[in-house]
């Protein structure tokens, strides 16, 4: 079994190594950073297949990322007095254990590609990988 750090490398190379324009970035230290270019390069990267193994790799990390913070249930968020059959979340979304997040797209019906920017799309993309936009792109 590899450790956190070999397996960031491991992802991190596949797509440094996919656009040639980022050749010139270096793989950080520590794993904060490691997860931030994950990240910044996940965002950027366009709908196109991921190696099997890759995805492997990546299912791997967001899975341990997802473990850190913590999974709620949805049975764990009280009724609404007002309208019992809804449930209302405060928080981060990606924690819910949910078949699905619907999320406004732009007009690609693809998302944000600003690396790092704090809105939803990037947050959902965050947590669940190469697999998402994909999605939308027929795949």
């Amino acid at each position: 079994m590899i450790s956190e750090g070999e397996r960031l490398d491991i992802l991190l190379g596949a797509l440094l190594r996919e656009r040639p324009e980022f050749s010139c970035i270096a793989i950080p230290d520590t794993i904060r950073e490691k997860r931030d270019l994950l990240r910044s390069l996940m965002n950027v990267r366009g709908p196109q297949p991921f190696p099997d193994d890759m995805m492997s790799l990546q299912d791997e990390e967001l899975a341990l990322q997802r473990d850190e913070k913590g999974v709620v249930a949805l049975a764990l968020i009280p009724l609404s007095p007002l309208y019992p059959r809804l449930r209302l979340w405060q928080g981060d979304i990606t924690r819910l254990q949910v078949d699905a997040i619907v999320n406004a797209a732009n007009s690609q019906m693809l998302g944000c590609f600003v690396p790092l920017h704090r809105c939803i799309d990037n947050a959902i993309f965050r947590s669940d990988g190469s697999a998402y936009r994909n999605t939308f792109a027929g795949e």
